[in-house]
């Protein structure tokens, strides 16, 4: 049986919707099993200079509706270096946590893993990321909420894309990853996905002009992924305009507004199922895994499949907005 008397909780990386739900759901279920809470605030910059905080019911109250997170995010380039991590691991040590739950994205569970492998501490992580890109979920904290964001943005530029005819190339985030940029482009009816996971060669991009826009549309959205490969979506507005000077187009750069906003219904039950797991996990002496979703079953995937794997974009979705741009 486990001994964990105390665990930490942090969420560390972008912010994504949902998090404070899975801090929520992180806290009353170590609660309900008589394990004491540590808020530890910014992060593993949180870790490294001592922001640390005892959690009870009341400090996670009335936070599930809200976006962000309470426990803040920040970057922290110490950790990075010998002398920082050991200084995480004196908090902890100072602290008494017995345990590390991290709610973030690929460099958050790179981070716990090396902490956990220095130190023998058991870490349970929980995919908290809007580009979906972890391997070994289906879905990640704060994707979906990201996917219906970018739809009601696409969903009025259409509208004036409509009223003026012009071309609008808009810019997703996933920089590594094409899922926000696929799925948004399936759900709002867009024309065309342009994606990291696929290099796009200018006879993609002609056979897109002139297939979709040219011969039967009076207006066009492409959604793109933010990505060197892709060139985003300036790249490649630019390349259009040498190109087809004749078409108007215009770039709309989505930004941040992905991060933010209430989280849907769908990433507050995940983001809960997968609080109480991790508590769950660790009571089974379960360490160094991220819980995961997988055909609605919650799994637990060790930190190096989930972060050094590629998760794959699922080839027959390209064929399926292929078939319906038309």
């Amino acid at each position: 049986m486990s001994e964990i008397k105390c665990i930490g909780v942090l969420t560390s990386g972008g912010d994504a919707p949902g998090m404070n739900a899975a801090i929520r759901a992180v806290t009353r279920a170590a609660i309900a099993n008589e394990i004491t809470v540590k808020g530890i605030y910014r992060g593993y910059r949180g870790l490294v200079f001592d922001e640390i905080e005892d959690f009870k019911t009341q400090n996670v109250s009335n936070i599930i509706q809200r976006g962000g997170t309470i426990l803040k995010t920040a970057r922290c380039e110490q950790f990075k270096t010998p002398e920082g991590m050991q200084e995480a691991y004196n908090t902890i040590r100072k602290h008494g946590i017995d345990a590390l739950v991290v709610i973030g994205g690929d460099g958050s569970l790179t981070g716990a893993r090396c902490l956990a492998q220095k130190y023998n501490l058991p870490i349970v992580g929980l995919p908290g990321t809007i580009d979906n890109d972890l391997f070994g979920t289906d879905t990640t904290i704060g994707y979906d909420t990201a996917l219906n964001t970018i739809i009601e943005c696409v969903d009025k530029i259409r509208d004036t894309a409509s009223s003026h005819e012009r071309l609008f190339f808009i810019e997703v985030m996933g920089r590594d990853a094409g899922f926000l940029a696929l799925n948004g482009a399936i759900a709002s009816g867009a024309e065309a996905a342009i994606v990291p996971e696929i290099s796009l060669q200018k006879d993609q991009l002609a056979e897109m002009i002139e297939h979709g826009f040219r011969k039967s549309k009076n207006s066009s959205i492409v959604l793109v992924a933010e990505s060197d490969v892709t060139g985003g979506a300036m790249g490649v507005a630019d390349r259009v305009k040498k190109s087809y000077p004749q078409f108007d187009v215009r770039v709309s750069i989505l930004g941040h507004l992905q991060r933010g906003g209430a989280p849907s219904a769908q990433d507050r039950i995940l983001a809960t199922r997968m609080g109480v797991a991790a508590i769950e996990a660790l009571l089974e002496d379960q360490r160094n895994v991220m819980t995961g979703i997988q055909n609605d079953k919650i799994v637990f995937v060790p930190f190096a499949k989930a972060i050094k794997k590629n998760k794959p974009l699922d080839p027959d979705l390209l064929d399926i907005l292929n078939a319906v741009s038309k």
